[in-house]
Formats: structure tokens, sequence, C-alpha cells
């Protein structure tokens, strides 16, 4: 992973400030020895997301400006820390939820986690874009402004490597390292593997991606190793269009299909 893309989430006002009258939960001091959230897969004692499976969409991200520490609560344990890039690419997280002045974002590289952030160090933008994949009908719809734009159908994870659900994002995008991947870029998610054991040993310490195959024949299948394949004119429309830092939720089924479905 190693390209950003041409981002076009807009700056908003910053979050990392307390709201006028908010009791803040004190933040224990980090001790620097704590390890950096990268692309390996995060450590472990994150809480779970509680909403895990929520297609509300996260409107606003945090950008880090510094190293920042990652919490398991307000007011509660340092695990790791969390850096402005990951893998060269500038990190931008969807916010989840704000409780005693703290943020929880959904922890990068990780599957349903969340990580606190105490107030500072870090700005917020708008996030106008959603994607969601519901697994039973093979769908992928992109959103924008809460809007259904485009569905696709596509390929998920076969029996034993499925594709994780839950909230997750688009870390960044990278070229396509071999030609099954069709010639285009290659979204990286902020999920990975239930069961990292279980896709072939080419693959282990890989994210989930988004991306295209050299041929269509198996879209509305499960063959793939967990990633999500879409078609390339789609994923080539995705690349133009979504900026790192887009929520992208993972569900079996929507309770109603999108109207572009």
């Amino acid at each position: 992973m190693g390209q950003s893309g041409d981002p076009t989430v807009a700056p908003t006002a910053t979050l990392s400030a307390p709201l006028a009258g908010e009791s803040i939960a004190p933040a224990a001091p980090a001790p620097d020895d704590l390890p950096e959230i990268d692309y390996d897969p995060a450590p472990d004692g994150f809480p779970r997301d509680p909403d895990a499976l929520d297609t509300t969409a996260l409107t606003r991200g945090v950008r880090p400006q510094r190293r920042l520490a990652a919490y398991d609560a307000p007011g509660g344990r340092p695990i790791a820390f969390l850096m402005p890039t990951i893998s060269e690419v500038e990190l931008t997280i969807p916010i989840a939820r704000r409780e005693a002045g703290w943020t929880a974002v959904l922890l990068p590289s990780a599957n349903r986690r969340l990580a606190w952030l105490p107030p500072g160090g870090f700005r917020t933008v708008q996030l106008r874009d959603q994607i969601i994949v519901e697994r039973v009908p093979y769908r992928l719809t992109w959103y924008r402004d809460g809007v259904a734009k485009r569905s696709w159908q596509v390929s998920l994870g076969q029996r034993g490597q499925e594709t994780p659900l839950g909230r997750t994002f688009v870390l960044g995008r990278t070229p396509p390292p071999e030609s099954v991947y069709g010639g285009v870029d290659i979204y990286a998610l902020g999920s990975v593997p239930d069961d990292p054991e279980s896709v072939p040993s080419g693959l282990r310490g890989a994210h989930i991606g988004i991306h295209t195959w050299y041929h269509d024949g198996e879209l509305g299948q499960r063959t793939t190793n967990g990633c999500i394949r879409l078609t390339r004119s789609g994923q080539r429309l995705l690349l133009d269009q979504v900026p790192p830092g887009t929520p992208v939720v993972v569900v079996d089924k929507l309770p109603t299909p999108p109207p572009t479905a």
C-alpha cells in the first residue's frame, strides 16, 4: 500500500477540543515503548465495536497530526500508538462515537474493534461516502451523502475464508501486484482475515481488499480469500470517487435492497 489518491473529504471544525461544559475523563500517560499500529495486526486489548453491523453512515473522520496514544476506554489503559501515516499513506479513520470528551475510532488492522482517543493531536474531516457490502446477495453499493449512487455484483470469500462482517474503512490504495488483478489499483481496507491461518501462505499478513479480477466469470460466487471483487469499470469508478477514510460495512443483507440494486 503506497498511494493515497486524491481525497475529496473536506476539513471541518476539530473535535479534538472538548465541548463546552463537557466533563473529560483524564488520560493516563502512555509509555514510550508502546507498539505503533501499522499494517501488521493491531495489538490485543482494544474493545469490541458494539455497533459493528450498524449501517448508519459515519460522517466524520480523524486525521492524526502526531503520534497519538490509543486507549481501551475513556480514561482507560493506553495500548498502542496511532501514527499520522500507515505504509506512507495519510491515515483517515472514521469516528464511531464520543464519550466523556473522548473520541472512539474504528481500529486499523483489526476487525470490529475500537480505539479511544483523548482530546488533542488530531483534526477531523467530513466523510461523504460509504460502501455497504451484502454477503447474501453478493452486492456492493456506493453511497454519497446518504444516497445510493451505484450497486455492483461482487465475488466474496469462500468457505473458511469468509469476507469479515462489520464496520471498517478504506485504509488506502495500492497498485496491483500481479496481472490477475486486471491492472487496476486495489483498495486495502482496515480489516484483516478473521482466521489469518486459513489464507494461502502467499497472502499471510495481507488486509482484506476491494479489487477487480482478470475476468468477471466468478461474480456472485464465494471464490476469494476474503476480499471483495467487482468489475474493472466499477473499481475504476470507486477509485476516482471514493477517498481513503471512507467507511465500509459488511453485512449479510440489508432489510431493504438499495434503489440501485
